[in-house]
């Protein structure tokens, strides 16, 4: 079995929490273990509310997911401005802001991160699970 969703949502905060929910629902119906799950859903958090926090001149978030019963791959992408992704470094440990990437780095694999100025941005990851029956 597998999931595949593909959502246009407007780039505005409630769209988060709407996209984490749906998340936490697909990876319920692959009964995948919660420490796998939580660490997808801080990921697509933070990189959904980096678009809305962020992504100047973009009016919406796509998010596509892509389940089956050992992995999840999760692209989001916007219609912004676009970003340096090279000019993003360590967060400082000194202030409570700047960690979303860092974020989803350690809690995903196989993260890409593409932007062209004035097209937009890209952010791909993926976890890899054993489902628990």
């Amino acid at each position: 079995m597998r999931i595949s969703v593909h959502l246009n949502l407007p780039r505005e905060v409630g769209s988060v929490p709407a996209v984490r929910r749906l998340l936490r629902c697909a990876l319920a119906v692959f009964h995948v273990d919660r420490e796998a799950g939580h660490d997808l859903e801080v990921a697509l958090t933070e990189a959904c509310a980096n678009v809305v926090h962020h992504a100047s001149g973009a009016d919406c978030i796509q998010v596509s997911l892509d389940l089956a019963e050992d992995r999840c791959a999760i692209d989001v992408c916007d219609n912004g401005t676009g970003f340096d992704a090279d000019a993003v470094g360590k967060p400082d440990a000194r202030s409570d802001r700047g960690r979303g990437l860092f974020l989803i780095k350690a809690l995903s694999e196989n993260v890409r991160m593409q932007s062209t100025p004035r097209r937009g941005s890209l952010i791909h990851f993926e976890k890899s699970f054993a489902a628990a029956r």
